[in-house]
């Protein structure tokens, strides 16, 4: 890794650990072994110590370990994820998180999320020359040669998952729906309802009088068990 990302993610440790009222967002990194501590019912622990105190998980990932929520010594809640590493069988990895809504899963989930930025850098750095291409101290130019490299990169991404990514648009809108699920679909036709009635009053008489004709035509040819999920006052002239 670049000495620059090295210095990033110290930096980024730093402020999460000795500057509790810089945390806005939400925190997410792998952590070591070093000398932070970790505060368990009054004794502050390293990691390797809260490792053995964490509670196992138990499920049918096993690359999850461990789970254990607890408080850096700053007074910081945070949850620590345990993970199998991946080369070495009997040694582990911990991933430590601010969000304490998210299950281990998505602990590990969203930190994978992670090594394509990782890539990203890496991939701007190294191959397509970023900061060795082009030399300047202008900000215009170094803004104008950062945008050409980051969307040589855009280019090569998208032709990369032309050839290789099987996936279609239609796929992606399949898999998006599940977000959506929790909006019933009778809620959706009451909104909808509500919303044309809306529009009705607030456009001439005869206009309204339109809508609302076509609106009671439309719902008096549905049948009987959706009319019973539509507001009365659709059915009204």
């Amino acid at each position: 890794m670049p000495k620059s990302l090295h210095k990033f993610e110290f930096l980024q440790q730093y402020s999460v650990i000795n500057h509790p009222k810089m945390i806005f967002l939400t925190i997410q990194l792998m952590v070591k072994n070093d000398n932070k501590r970790y505060l368990v019912d009054g004794k502050r622990l390293c990691l390797k110590d809260l490792y053995t105190v964490a509670p196992i998980v138990e499920g049918k990932n096993r690359n999850v370990l461990r789970c254990i929520r607890t408080q850096l010594v700053p007074g910081i809640p945070v949850m620590v994820v345990f993970i199998r590493h991946r080369s070495k069988k009997n040694e582990w990895l911990a991933i430590l998180t601010t969000d304490l809504t998210l299950l281990p899963q998505e602990v590990i989930s969203h930190y994978r999320m992670r090594w394509d930025i990782e890539v990203f850098f890496k991939c701007a750095k190294s191959l397509l020359r970023l900061q060795k291409e082009f030399q300047g101290r202008l900000y215009d130019s170094l803004v104008s040669h950062t945008t050409i490299v980051f969307s040589r990169y855009i280019l090569l991404a998208w032709q990369h998952r032309q050839s290789t990514d099987q996936r279609t648009l239609g796929g992606l809108f399949y898999h998006l729906c599940d977000e959506v699920s929790s909006l019933d679909w009778t809620v959706a036709l009451q909104q909808l309802v509500e919303l044309i009635n809306e529009i009705a009053t607030k456009v001439g008489k005869k206009i309204t009088k339109l809508i609302q004709s076509q609106l009671q035509q439309w719902i008096a040819g549905l049948p009987s068990y959706i009319k019973a999920y539509l507001p009365v006052l659709s059915c009204e002239s």
